[in-house]
């Protein structure tokens, strides 16, 4: 009787320099950013709601309900109205996030991008890259939308620029909350149900339509200390005019926190999708 005896030698492979790593997980995250931009501009759907919602928004609240509505503000309630509108449509535009997500797991897409040779963060870095893209030009479209109905920056240029990118940064960390969202349920449907619960009380409770003070006493507690309105507050002084000091403190502590707890949650969740 014979005996056929193999050695099995195990080779160290040496892993690649930290630079090279960096610049492939970049170019992960480049591409994946360019595909979802790509399936945003070829579904019809999403640029409907990325785009005509908002519009729509602008046009009801400044000739529908703007007459009614008194504000102190320089410029009348289109000012009044308009970071308000930026802010909620930073917001709302998440929505997106959590959809495609959700799509990607029930259709088996987060598998095949796991059994690739690829940065694991690249799905995650790319998503939220191609959302960022789209929330700047959401946002410069709404301001455009804005002037057209009477809207007009009154604090110069710089704080100008500076309420489109909290703006921007606003929907960003908005977006974090709603990638937990979307690879925590893992179904399209259920997805843009729980959108609507936990985003339109936050929006509409706050500072966006109407003045805190016009609400009912109990209700002003929540509306001036929740982190919708502080944005919206702190962008509403950058566009008119206004103390800045505090609102930016309280603006960047909430979207600090909302970063420091949902980021880890949304790795972790991205980690148990199946």
């Amino acid at each position: 009787m014979s005996a056929t005896f193999e050695t099995l030698v195990a080779v160290s492979v040496p892993r690649p320099p930290v630079l090279g790593r960096v610049r492939s997980g970049l170019a992960d995250v480049a591409t994946l950013t360019k595909r979802e931009l790509l399936i945003w501009l070829r579904n019809p759907s999403y640029i409907f709601f990325t785009f005509i919602q908002p519009v729509m928004f602008v046009l009801l609240f400044r000739y529908v309900f703007g007459g009614a509505i008194p504000v102190k503000v320089p410029g009348g309630y289109v000012s009044f109205l308009m970071p308000g509108i930026v802010a909620q449509t930073a917001a709302f535009a998440s929505f997106g996030t959590a959809i495609a997500l959700a799509r990607q797991i029930q259709k088996g897409v987060i598998d095949r991008f796991r059994a690739m040779p690829m940065a694991r963060s690249a799905v995650l870095l790319g998503r939220l890259a191609a959302d960022t893209v789209r929330l700047v030009v959401t946002v410069l479209i709404i301001v455009g939308v804005g002037y057209a109905v009477g809207f007009r920056f009154q604090n110069g240029v710089v704080p100008a620029v500076l309420m489109v990118l909290l703006a921007v940064g606003f929907g960003v960390v908005i977006c974090t909350v709603s990638g937990f969202v979307g690879l925590t349920i893992k179904d399209e449907e259920s997805v843009s149900s729980f959108g609507l619960v936990w985003l339109f009380p936050l929006t509409f409770v706050s500072s966006a339509f109407v003045p805190v003070l016009s609400m009912p006493g109990w209700l002003q507690a929540f509306a001036k200390n929740q982190p919708v309105t502080t944005v919206i507050d702190e962008m509403r002084s950058l566009a008119l005019g206004g103390p800045l000091g505090l609102h930016a403190w309280q603006s960047a502590l909430w979207l600090a926190g909302i970063i420091a707890v949902f980021v880890p949650l949304a790795v972790r969740a991205y980690r148990r999708a199946s």
